[in-house]
């Protein structure tokens, strides 16, 4: 032993202390068993905060700096975002509306402040569309329709289903969208109109006028789309996977902003569902 500590130009002090070391259990070992659960069971998208806070709901306390060491030695890294983005401006065919909301992304109630937008996902099999409408009070996505194609009725059909969550007569909803000619056709203006709700738009070309909205799509892509791999996928697989994300994006997803509770987890901690 002693010639080959000597062979290797190793201490014979180095040796026995990192066999002791070895020969220690490794006090994380369960953690780190329930970390990759918990980031497996999440998409591979919670980074360290979450991962903690996640942690913290099932008793396990420990502290920012172990969590993401831990992390990092395990692999769990969340993918990061890429930039592309799907336009729908089809030019002034009708009257702009002013941008009520001015960036201001606060509501202190469901059904204050709507958000919309289209976003387009590629895959080898063809293009999908996603049409949803966020609530800017915990960003719970409370409607949402997906196709092949950025029409009318993509569109249509998710402001039906918004409309009808609506629990009274007194709430009417300022829905704010950007430029895009979805938002200035007839069958929407009409739906608008007959349920009572106040439209805003966003500056022409100024994506961050309606950053709740980007900000979500941001997200989706960044943990959902981007790291998956879709070669085989058809699109009424992709569909399929689309709107169980979006289900656990609401009833699963912990937002720190809410305290490490998901969008439906929050309006149940208030009160405001059954």
């Amino acid at each position: 032993m002693l010639e080959l500590l000597e062979t290797l130009g190793l201490a014979r002090s180095s040796y026995f202390y990192h066999r002791a070391r070895a020969q220690v259990a490794d006090k994380y070992a369960q953690v780190r068993g329930t970390m990759a659960d918990i980031f497996e069971r999440n998409h591979r998208c919670y980074d360290y905060r979450r991962m903690r806070a996640s942690l913290g709901s099932q008793c396990t306390r420990i502290c920012e700096k172990v969590v993401l060491r831990l992390m990092k030695q395990e692999g769990l890294i969340a993918a990061r975002p890429k930039r592309r983005r799907y336009g729908s401006y089809l030019g002034e065919i009708s009257p702009a509306l002013e941008n009520l909301l001015n960036r201001d992304f606060t509501a202190v109630a469901p059904n204050e402040k709507w958000f919309t937008d289209i976003s387009e996902f590629q895959i080898p099999a063809g293009k999908v569309y996603l049409s949803p409408m966020i609530d800017c009070f915990d960003g719970q996505v409370i409607s949402w329709s997906i196709g092949t194609r950025p029409d009318a009725e993509l569109v249509n059909t998710m402001l039906d289903a918004a409309i009808q969550t609506i629990p009274g007569s007194s709430d009417r909803p300022v829905v704010h969208s950007d430029r895009g000619g979805h938002y200035r056709w007839p069958g929407w203006l009409s739906r608008i109109a007959d349920a009572k709700l106040v439209r805003s738009m966003s500056r022409k070309g100024c994506s961050p006028d309606n950053a709740a909205c980007e900000g979500f799509f941001g997200r989706l892509k960044t943990e959902w789309f981007y790291p998956g791999n879709w070669q085989s996928t058809t699109v009424e697989q992709f569909t399929q996977a689309l709107d169980s994300y979006i289900h656990w994006y609401n009833e699963k997803r912990i937002k720190m902003s809410l305290g490490a509770r998901s969008p439906l987890d929050y309006r149940r901690s208030l009160g405001l569902m059954a």
